[in-house]
């Protein structure tokens, strides 16, 4: 198998599956995707201030609606390396916000966007295309693109922690998943990575400390039981870029 951590094969997936991603995403949660969004999503707040909010690995706009409805005066940017998610998110970005979204399409890992300028910034079900090194360069670059105060919040899918749900979620995610994607949504290969990525990442445990060593301030999340987690927190004020 190819390494499945390198840029432009995760690009290629994102790029394969953009058609139906966001189906795939509800399909594959039992329909909690949406629940686990919110969910995160209140961890920031909500503000009519004009802030600066940073939409990461923004996919198809899923974010965007609640992102708006939390903060309805502020200034939206996101960024995704996938041209494919983003040209099917052009739609939705009129929508939500008629024209005022600044769009980028970068790596994450790798971005131009400048130093201290978000006050918010939002993440949905993208850590597990992450290894362990890249996971440290993506806090770097969390720590350095918010202000000081600023705060962020990161969701992804997890082995739930009791055992008889994990085995019940690997052979739903494992087996039936790729069937399904066989059926109604394209290559079922596609979709196979997704329980793969999950079963290397297991939880957001990791992240938290990797995060923590930033020296932001990390709360760990749990949903469902483990079936999502994920993590919240703030860049302090007293805090300077390492």
């Amino acid at each position: 198998m190819n390494n499945i951590y390198e840029p432009d094969y995760v690009k290629k997936l994102f790029d394969q599956m953009s058609g139906s991603y966001e189906r795939m995403n509800y399909v594959t949660s039992f329909g909690y995707s949406i629940r686990w969004r919110k969910q995160m999503l209140q961890k920031l707040g909500q503000s009519d201030q004009p802030l600066k909010v940073l939409d990461l690995l923004s996919g198809l706009g899923e974010n965007w609606v609640y992102l708006k409805q939390h903060f309805p005066n502020a200034h939206f940017f996101a960024l995704d390396f996938s041209e494919g998610m983003m040209a099917r998110a052009q739609r939705k970005a009129q929508k939500v916000f008629k024209g005022n979204l600044n769009h980028y399409c970068e790596d994450v890992l790798y971005n131009e966007l400048p130093d201290a300028h978000f006050d918010i910034i939002s993440c949905a079900f993208g850590l597990k295309t992450f290894n362990p090194e890249q996971l440290h360069i993506l806090a770097g670059q969390i720590n350095r693109l918010l202000k000081p105060g600023g705060k962020f919040c990161f969701i992804e899918v997890s082995k739930p922690t009791p055992s008889l749900l994990q085995a019940g979620y690997r052979f739903y995610l494992g087996k039936m998943i790729p069937v399904i994607g066989k059926l109604f949504l394209g290559n079922p290969d596609d979709y196979k990575m997704l329980w793969i990525y999950t079963r290397q990442f297991e939880n957001s445990k990791q992240v938290k400390e990797i995060f923590t060593r930033q020296g932001l301030e990390v709360n760990y999340d749990q949903y469902l039981f483990g079936c999502a987690t994920g993590i919240s927190g703030v860049k302090t004020k007293g805090q300077v870029l390492l």
